[in-house]
């Protein structure tokens, strides 16, 4: 159901396309993500967020260093850590319930989960709308629909790569709300990637903020409100303020990114 992560020393460098020298995207990373626990990486664009976390999913391999499922070095890709991208990737030619056959055969676990497809449609608020294709659906509804695709096949961890970011204010808020109540009832370890400070301090346990390329983990705050979380709150909008005053303190401060 839930599974650790842990990140260590882990740099990553790139060849640039029609260059012939290279760039260090991150730079000697290291993180302990506990069972069940729901982890948010925040950081400028080009920090290198989605990058770790594409070698969490196993799309990416590590330069240097290592990353580990549950104790074991991470080597390409696994129903167990799913993925949603910030589009929503659902296959247009088949409808929302075609979508879910379509993962749930393609990770050969149609047979022993098929009967739980209606149990996941209801939880998304989506019955209704099993049969109907991705573009009849509307920008909130393709969220969810791609959400519960991913967790039907039960992966110990989820991976949010920035999946609201597309999304109107409105509908980004209600699909926070049901990002939260599915980790709830499932207990799936949780790592997203965001550049939103409010997203990351209404979802998270624990917030690692990223310093600018190449990547690193500038600091970790830990995030002690329990949920429902009011953005309104006194202690809300000071943890707020309290990170966007090491981001910019953080960001003025030269490191040694020497590898």
């Amino acid at each position: 159901m839930s599974a650790r992560v842990e990140i260590k020393g882990l740099t990553k460098i790139f060849a640039r396309q029609g260059a012939d020298d290279t760039m260090l995207v991150l730079n000697n990373v290291s993180a302990d993500i506990a069972p069940g626990e729901f982890v948010t990486l925040l950081g400028a664009s080009g920090c290198g967020k989605s990058t770790l976390l594409r070698v969490i999913a196993g799309l990416e391999v590590p330069t240097k260093g290592d990353a580990f499922f549950d104790g074991e070095r991470i080597s390409g890709t696994s129903p167990k850590r799913g993925l949603v991208f910030q589009e929503h990737t659902l296959f247009a030619w088949l409808t929302v319930r075609g979508n879910i056959e379509f993962t749930l055969k393609a990770t050969k676990q149609y047979k022993e989960r098929k009967g739980e497809i209606d149990g996941w449609l209801s939880l998304a608020g989506l019955s209704e709308f099993a049969g109907n294709y991705p573009h009849q659906l509307s920008g909130g509804m393709r969220q969810r629909a791609a959400l519960i695709r991913a967790l039907a096949v039960s992966p110990d961890v989820l991976l949010l790569d920035e999946p609201l970011g597309a999304l109107d204010s409105f509908t980004r808020m209600n699909l926070q709300d049901e990002i939260i109540r599915l980790w709830r009832e499932r207990g799936n370890t949780m790592i997203m990637v965001t550049h939103d400070i409010d997203e990351a301090i209404y979802l998270s346990g624990r917030i690692m903020i990223m310093s600018p390329r190449p990547g690193r983990i500038a600091k970790t705050v830990d995030v002690p409100q329990g949920y429902p979380r009011n953005r309104a709150a006194a202690d809300f909008t000071a943890l707020r303020s309290e990170i966007l005053k090491f981001m910019d303190f953080a960001y003025e401060v030269p490191q040694d990114y020497t590898i």
